[in-house]
């Protein structure tokens, strides 16, 4: 049992199940309870407004709208919703944006159980936290900038161009995003031109290599 959470309501968002599973566990081990479980952006939008969590822990990379789309609706709808969000990626772009977005964590995936714990105990206490393996990392990128290409990309534009990099096609994208096609084509052009590249293959390429995708 730990204090910290002991009655935290939590709503859990991930697309894969075995992973919620694993979260769950640990949290009530810890004295949390899981109010909802949710497998997409929408679902977890859906489930907040339902009942009301006290955190939401929710990763980035999930199907439809994904987590960064669903932090930034959640955010402009409830502006003091605690949301502490996870990636298997191990990058700084992401995490960057996220915190920007409002989060109040960030934590990779491969952390360890008593790490993810010690960040939802952190984040639901109303405090902030970034995983320590990615600290020095985001806070040199949020000090110094960044010249790295992907950065210059709008909220909107990142969130197309993780769905793009995973192989999805335009129609896919427009689908998930609630968009016409054109308007998914538009930003496709200026993704294309701020990362300078032509087709979908340098746009995967992109993404590995800024750890966005797993190789």
């Amino acid at each position: 049992m730990n204090p910290a959470l002991k009655g935290v309501r939590v709503l859990l968002a991930d697309d894969h199940s075995i992973v919620r599973l694993g979260f769950r566990l640990l949290l009530e081990g810890a004295g949390a309870e899981v109010v909802a479980e949710c497998a997409d952006g929408e679902s977890a939008l859906r489930s907040f407004a339902e009942v009301q969590p006290d955190l939401v822990v929710m990763d980035v990379s999930m199907p439809g709208i994904g987590g960064l789309a669903a932090l930034e609706r959640l955010l402009a709808w409830e502006a003091k919703a605690q949301v502490l969000m996870l990636s298997a990626h191990h990058d700084d772009i992401v995490p960057v944006r996220a915190l920007r977005l409002g989060a109040r964590g960030y934590l990779c995936k491969r952390a360890e159980p008593e790490e993810f714990l010690r960040a939802v105990g952190q984040v639901a206490g109303g405090r902030r936290y970034l995983d320590p393996a990615l600290a020095q990392t985001v806070a040199l990128a949020q000090l110094a900038g960044s010249d790295n290409p992907v950065d210059t990309l709008t909220e909107k534009e990142l969130a197309v161009f993780m769905k793009l990099a995973e192989g999805r096609s335009v129609n896919d994208v427009a689908a998930s995003f609630c968009l016409s096609p054109s308007t998914v084509g538009t930003h496709l052009y200026h993704i294309k031109q701020k990362l300078n590249v032509s087709n979908a293959s340098e746009l995967t390429l992109v993404a590995l290599r800024n750890g966005l995708l797993e190789a």
